[in-house]
């Protein structure tokens, strides 16, 4: 997902209204294009963040699957699945992000 915070996403939105509604359609025609549910889809997002190391993009899928009532269990198990894909360091740090937003629930 997106690297900004969610305050440069905001602004990025509020400056570039028509590319940001672009993007998002985009976006959302992607999560419309397969059979997966909402919660599978979530899920690889955020797995897909955490491989890329991306601080901002976990944090931001973190958030999504929360608001879409996804386990908090379910939502680490993800971090501690990418160990043997990505190694324990940056499984943990992927981890210490997730907490960061779960922590603040």
């Amino acid at each position: 997902m997106n690297k900004m915070s969610p305050r440069a996403y905001t602004r990025f939105s509020e400056e570039y209204p028509e590319v940001f509604r672009m993007y998002e359609d985009f976006a959302d025609k992607c999560h419309q294009a397969g059979p997966l549910d909402l919660k599978t889809r979530r899920l690889i997002k955020l797995a897909i963040a955490i491989t890329q190391g991306s601080e901002g993009a976990v944090h931001s899928n973190t958030r999504r699957a929360v608001q879409d009532g996804i386990k908090a269990e379910e939502i680490r198990h993800t971090a501690i699945l990418a160990i043997p894909s990505i190694g324990l360091p940056r499984s943990q740090a992927a981890l210490s992000w997730i907490n960061d937003i779960l922590d603040a629930e």
